[in-house]
């Protein structure tokens, strides 16, 4: 079973910044979009940012718009998310996640917005604390 492992959560000050990694244990696809989720607490769980390979397409939450970056390392089979001027209600559990797609042609025709939905699978999350 595929596995996600989050990593670079933290506790920082309001107008900080954090950068968080997601490593899988192997392959997921020739296909795929990795997704970071998060929930804070009394919350749902809501969609950061996603980002496709091959390539690259991305989203954001209109929240983290200017301010978050996802970015991947194929090198390294990283996905991060890097996070500036962070505010405290950007404190939640981070999660990253993904989503095999079984053919090329099925990863281009979904829409942007769409690519991170009914993920496969899950990592266990990494805390984020922003203070003010």
């Amino acid at each position: 079973q595929l596995q996600l492992v989050e990593s670079g959560g933290g506790l920082v000050q309001s107008g900080g910044s954090l950068r968080l990694s997601c490593a899988p244990s192997g392959y997921i696809s020739d296909y795929y979009a990795i997704g970071w989720f998060r929930q804070a607490p009394g919350k749902e769980r809501e969609g950061v940012s996603c980002i496709s390979s091959p390539g690259s397409r991305t989203n954001y939450a209109d929240s983290v718009k200017g301010r978050f970056t996802i970015s991947r390392d194929n090198a390294k089979n990283t996905v991060f998310l890097q996070m500036n001027s962070l505010k405290p209600e950007d404190t939640a559990v981070y999660y990253c996640a993904a989503k095999r797609y079984r053919s090329l042609a099925g990863l281009y025709i979904t829409d942007n917005q769409a690519m991170c939905r009914d993920m496969d699978f899950w990592g266990n999350g990494t805390l984020v604390t922003v203070s003010s």
